[in-house]
């Protein structure tokens, strides 16, 4: 299979994988029939570009008490009153051939600002090497925004977890073996496949999520922790 950015074909080789179905939101191509349903079973949803890419254009939608929708696309926001509204909303942008529609997560937070981690996972050429962790840190939102691409600051994974008084090294530890599992079940579909940047999820339960796998991850973040040895890790597994 060709290797390309694709949230729903994604989605679909990770639930492949019964250990990981509790780890994923639930996930579903947007239609009005899915929007109707998600919409029942959770209060909160988000809509995403299935080849999106650095949070753009992705969309939340809150029911409210009232019964109005509130829809929030980066820092700005509007309320409509029905679903029917919605629909033509949804229609109008033409985002219902191209997006996937997905559990909303209630994430950790600093300062009332949500949180996830990035988990870079990486393989040697050698079609038998196996997949190790080579670096890892935690993206906080800017003020107003819901997602983390959109951020403050990039902080160790760990310092996050703490500051979050969410978990410690064990929560991390288990988030990297998630890690280390979804890149094993994206292998079945990618052979080729020798890296993948995984945002990972914590919730407010300390229940952990993939968020999603980015083949061609940003490096950046990387070179500006204080610890420089994972941003030479990730270039070592590169060449090697």
């Amino acid at each position: 299979m060709v290797l390309q950015r694709d949230k729903w074909q994604q989605y679909q080789a990770l639930s492949s994988i019964p250990l990981l179905i509790g780890r994923l939101p639930e996930t579903q191509l947007l239609e009005k029939d899915t929007l109707h349903h998600m919409l029942q079973q959770h209060s909160n949803v988000v809509l995403k570009p299935r080849d999106g890419r650095y949070g753009r254009d992705i969309v939340f939608i809150r029911r409210l008490k009232t019964g109005d929708y509130q829809i929030q696309n980066e820092n700005n926001a509007i309320t409509m009153k029905n679903t029917e509204e919605l629909e033509k909303w949804i229609d109008q942008t033409g985002k219902s051939d191209t997006y996937i529609i997905q559990q909303h997560l209630y994430l950790a937070r600093i300062q009332q600002r949500p949180l996830d981690l990035r988990i870079m996972v990486q393989r040697k050429k050698k079609a038998s090497s196996a997949w190790k962790v080579t670096g890892s840190y935690a993206k906080v939102a800017s003020r107003g925004y819901l997602v983390t691409n959109v951020t403050s600051r990039i902080i160790p994974a760990l310092k996050a977890l703490q500051s979050a008084r969410i978990g410690g090294r064990k929560l991390l530890l288990q988030a990297e073996r998630t890690a280390l599992l979804g890149a094993k079940a994206l292998e079945v579909q990618f052979p080729d496949l020798r890296q993948v940047g995984f945002d990972i999820g914590i919730d407010n339960k300390a229940c952990i999520w993939i968020i999603e796998g980015n083949y061609r991850p940003d490096l950046r973040p990387f070179k500006r922790l204080k610890d420089s040895s994972m941003y030479r890790r990730i270039l070592w597994y590169q060449k090697h």
